[in-house]
């Protein structure tokens, strides 16, 4: 199958959930000239609080899982808010840098990116098990006799999304480090979208292995214990500064100022705390952009 533009390849993570092509593509950015009509006109401020989440999990799984969240959100800020989501992490990025929604949560290879290109703001980080990092899991079923990565050499590989780290930019740089690209190293790759896609292709045996977030892979275990008896983690990275809650950088200072205090007292009501637990996540907690300077270093090796 050939590669497609990022925004036209969702009917075919919509019909079987993955998209069959080479990851080492010119997805960087997304070009939406053709399709205006996918992003939402601006809304007047103070009517609507709008709220993205990356496509790290399933649009089902998202909408599941942060509802209450952005619903809180919106009850603190005084404003009905609204779940948006895109099908891409290009596509939530450039929804923040259009201004179309008011706060992201995205992924910390989304956000260097965004940051580079456009100034992207962080607001907060989640903090989980006490510490605001998070991994990338290369994965492979129970029974496979792949005990390391090097041992995935002309097999069938899932990537994530282009943007995002633990899904492609963290394995692309572990390849460099061998002298490695995913095109030399693996018979195929394919590209699934959502970690959630990924995990599910190896389970399903469309794939030999993957490379998926901890914190999604740790969350969908938790929920599904079953999972732990047919998957095995056969490589875990450093770790990375956490998937952050993030802005346009000429948002109003005023919005900014206020859900940065409202993600950051969040664990000390009793609601909050009740979502915060669902999500997995001990509270929001301030980080610095250099938290994500190893992301970084990924990101620049898949561009290579």
């Amino acid at each position: 199958m050939a590669c497609l533009p990022a925004m036209f390849v969702v009917f075919a993570v919509a019909a079987i959930g993955l998209s069959s092509c080479s990851p080492n593509v010119a997805y960087k950015t997304v070009n939406l000239a053709d399709v205006e009509a996918a992003f939402p006109a601006e809304t007047p401020s103070g009517l609507l609080l709008r709220v993205a989440i990356a496509p790290v999990i399933s649009p089902k799984s998202t909408v599941a899982g942060y509802s209450d969240f952005v619903q809180y959100l919106g009850r603190k800020m005084g404003r009905p808010a609204e779940l948006v989501q895109r099908a891409t992490y290009g596509e939530v990025n450039e929804l923040i840098r259009r201004g179309s929604v008011d706060v992201a949560l995205i992924c910390s290879g989304a956000y260097v990116e965004g940051k580079r290109e456009f100034g992207m703001e962080l607001l907060a980080a989640p903090q989980v098990n006490g510490a605001a990092v998070y991994y990338s899991y290369t994965i492979v079923l129970k029974d496979s006799p792949v005990q390391a990565v090097a041992q995935l050499r002309g097999k069938v590989f899932a990537f994530t999304d282009p943007l995002s780290n633990t899904g492609y930019f963290a394995p692309v740089y572990l390849l460099s480090a061998m002298g490695e690209r995913p095109d030399s190293f693996f018979q195929r790759t394919i590209l699934t979208y959502s970690h959630e896609n990924s995990i599910k292709a190896v389970v399903d045996g469309l794939v030999d292995g993957a490379a998926v977030d901890s914190l999604v892979f740790d969350y969908a275990v938790a929920r599904q214990p079953n999972l732990s008896e047919r998957l095995r983690i056969v490589d875990k990275s450093s770790p990375f500064g956490i998937p952050p809650v993030v802005t346009a950088a000429d948002a109003p200072p005023e919005l900014k100022a206020k859900l940065k205090s409202i993600l950051l007292e969040m664990h000390q009501d009793e609601e909050g705390r009740r979502i915060l637990e669902d999500l997995m996540f001990d509270k929001f907690v301030p980080i610095d952009d250099s938290a994500y300077d190893s992301v970084r270093r990924n990101a620049a090796a898949s561009r290579k």
